[in-house]
């Protein structure tokens, strides 16, 4: 893996990316394939709306279809034949959201598949070894991510696990697998506690991983305290890393996490609601069921060239939601996607401009549409 940084506008950033399966422009917006797939849509639908790197999820994978039909098809990008870069999540969060049918020590985590209730046990060696199965071009280290609210004890304690934890990944990573064909990233934790958050990007930077991940971050925490995360962290990782913070990604929070110094994002939300039937447009959210649209002929989006506004109508999508059809939940979430990675190349070009800041003023100032 190598990154470079081309451009910075204050703390905002545009770089290159350039992974085993191909380069990636940063500031950018993974969509995310769960269960090696992004709901509804086709890998040649993905590539053709700008996708250059996926998500995936390793707790989900593990499970079903499991190791060894991953390693028979050839790892997840033969399964799934997507030719670009994938980044695979470590499934900690996965496995500590768990709560009631997960134990953890220093060792691992032993849980209980929701799936069928067979008990698993997940340590630092064991998700680089399925990450490696994987064949991922960006693996996670296993580390524990804290609920919020919690206690100051619990999060110090959980940190410091999570850094050991991190160090016997590294070992592992550099044992098993190919660093010309996957890297690892390390996880920043620590709650909403500035010191630790402090503490954990000196001493995983300090570790010398080839990328920096933040994690524990939206996870019901007000969104000021997300940010002042971020902003205390920030100095304390490499400038010449990639940043990546984990499970965010909204419209407003690309623009907010990258005036904060951050590169990559992830999150379910704009296909998640797209299947809600809620559109990201220029003018703000349209909920495509409001009988508001019943005989709204025009595209969702004017601004928009995406496949679903350049051929459909509000009064088409709305008929399709409100029928149950399936067309429906795949054109909402062809031009939420269309949208998201549309609005991570704007952000990059103002980066890449010097006019950050003035872009960031002019996409909130253009508000919600009625």
């Amino acid at each position: 893996m190598k990154f470079e940084l081309l451009a910075t506008d204050g703390r905002a950033r545009a770089g290159l990316l350039s992974l085993f399966h191909g380069d990636v422009e940063t500031p950018i917006f993974m969509p995310v394939g769960t269960q090696a797939t992004v709901k509804t849509l086709s890998p040649d639908e993905l590539r053709a709306l700008g996708t250059r790197i996926l998500l995936g999820n390793t707790f989900h994978l593990y499970l079903r279809p499991g190791l060894e039909v991953m390693e028979a098809a050839g790892g997840l990008h033969r399964f799934m034949n997507w030719p670009g870069p994938i980044l695979t999540d470590s499934g900690g969060f996965q496995v500590f959201s768990l709560s009631d049918l997960c134990r953890v020590d220093e060792e691992g985590a032993s849980f209980q598949s929701p799936l069928d209730g067979s008990r698993h046990r997940f340590t630092p060696e064991k998700v680089v070894d399925i990450q490696k199965t994987l064949g991922s071009d960006i693996c996670m280290v296993f580390d524990e991510c804290p609920p919020y609210p919690c206690e100051r004890d619990f999060a110090e304690a959980s940190l410091n696990r999570t850094h050991r934890w991190a160090g016997r990944c590294l070992t592992r990573f550099r044992e098993v697998c190919d660093p010309e064909r996957q890297a690892l990233f390390a996880i920043v934790q620590g709650s909403v506690f500035k010191d630790l958050r402090l503490l954990s990007a000196r001493q995983l930077a300090a570790m010398d991983f080839p990328g920096y991940a933040l994690g524990g971050l939206s996870v019901g925490e007000p969104k000021d305290l997300m940010h002042a995360m971020l902003e205390a962290v920030e100095p304390e990782l490499p400038r010449d890393k990639p940043r990546y913070l984990m499970g965010v990604g909204t419209p407003e929070d690309l623009w907010e996490c990258v005036e904060r110094g951050v590169d990559l994002f992830d999150c379910v939300m704009p296909t998640r609601i797209a299947r809600n039937g809620t559109l990201f447009t220029s003018r703000g959210r349209v909920a495509i069921k409001s009988s508001a649209y019943a005989r709204d002929f025009g595209p969702p989006d004017p601004e928009c060239d995406c496949y679903t506004c350049s051929n459909f109508s509000r009064a088409y999508l709305r008929h399709l939601f409100r029928s149950g059809e399936m067309l429906g939940l795949r054109l909402n979430s062809l031009h939420n996607l269309a949208y998201m990675l549309r609005l991570a190349g704007l952000i990059r070009k103002s980066i890449l401009e010097g006019r950050f800041s003035a872009a960031k003023r002019e996409f909130f100032s253009r508000g919600e549409q009625p």
